[in-house]
């Protein structure tokens, strides 16, 4: 490391209880934050958690990345009735796949504020020394299209021959980045095969929880993990989404006209926002409208 660069050593604040043995593992990585639309990346990670019964193995202490004016933590009460604070987390968890060929590690985080460098590079390093065959960032973009057509998932790789082999786009983005972005980039650097898969979240639907998004993300997740996953639940939460959706928006000739012009768009192929036409709502009208809707229902419920 270069003298002044003020990059920590990962023995500062990553704290690992065991580092696991592991058959050619795959690893996970979501952040919540600017990468995380809808929490539709974050949410697919936590699932792949649930489901594979993974146990948590290591974290990264949040004090010396996170302004706290900015990332405040949360207290609670626990069950004993006792005062908690919870401070943003960066767990890492694993789940050995004997019915498979590559063992998971998962990292759940969330975006930081500050040393972006030595965040990103204590995840690379300890994906290196797990000699992990594959890291999978996942994330969530907000996009012009239409809530009423199936979640596009798009990804990427560095390697030319690595997306060759996952059928993705080779990056050639150029512009702002988030976590993600530094991340591939010190793998790169530890020489760790690294790909990412982006669900396209509606910008006009901006809710905490977007299931067919996760499902979307998850279903390419699979394949590379090479695994089957039971949709049931997150199906029929996806379900009860949409259906509120399409409830919310049934009275509002505008908000309809603007869906079917980006049902058009995406019918056809085209990459852009629909041609204009008759003027259409504000983009931020259309979400206060239906975040309004949804609020309405859960206090009913």
């Amino acid at each position: 490391m270069p003298p002044g660069s003020g990059i920590l050593k990962c023995v500062d604040f990553l704290s690992v209880d065991r580092q696991p043995e592991l058959h050619d593992p795959v690893a996970v990585v979501a952040f919540a934050g600017w990468n995380d639309a809808a929490s539709a990346a974050t949410n697919a990670a936590r699932f792949v958690v649930r489901r594979l019964g993974a146990r948590k193995f290591a974290t990264i202490d949040s004090e010396p990345f996170f302004n706290f004016r900015e990332n405040r933590p949360h207290v609670r009460i626990d069950s004993r009735g006792s005062r908690e604070i919870t401070w943003p987390a960066n767990d890492l968890f694993y789940a050995r796949n004997p019915m498979g060929p590559h063992d998971v590690v998962v990292a759940i985080g969330v975006e930081p504020n500050l040393r972006w460098q030595s965040f990103a590079g204590a995840y690379a390093s300890l994906f290196r020394d797990m000699n992990v065959k594959l890291a999978v960032s996942l994330g969530a973009l907000m996009a012009d299209v239409p809530h009423t057509r199936e979640v596009r998932v798009t990804g990427s790789a560095f390697d030319p021959a690595l997306a060759a082999e996952l059928d993705l786009s080779v990056s050639r983005y150029e512009g702002p980045t988030g976590i993600v972005g530094v991340l591939h980039q010190r793998l790169r650097e530890q020489e760790v095969p690294a790909a990412s898969f982006w669900a396209n979240v509606p910008h006009y639907i901006t809710t905490t929880q977007n299931p067919p998004a996760t499902i979307a993300l998850l279903r390419r997740l699979q394949k590379v993990l090479e695994l089957e996953f039971d949709y049931t639940e997150l199906q029929a939460a996806g379900d009860r989404f949409i259906g509120e959706i399409n409830t919310a928006i049934s009275g509002n000739s505008d908000v309809l006209e603007y869906v079917h012009r980006l049902e058009t768009a995406m019918d056809s192929g085209e990459e852009s926002r629909p041609a204009e036409g008759t003027p259409l709502p504000r983009g931020e009208d259309l979400v206060l409208d239906v975040e309004e809707f949804l609020r309405n229902q859960r206090e009913d419920q």
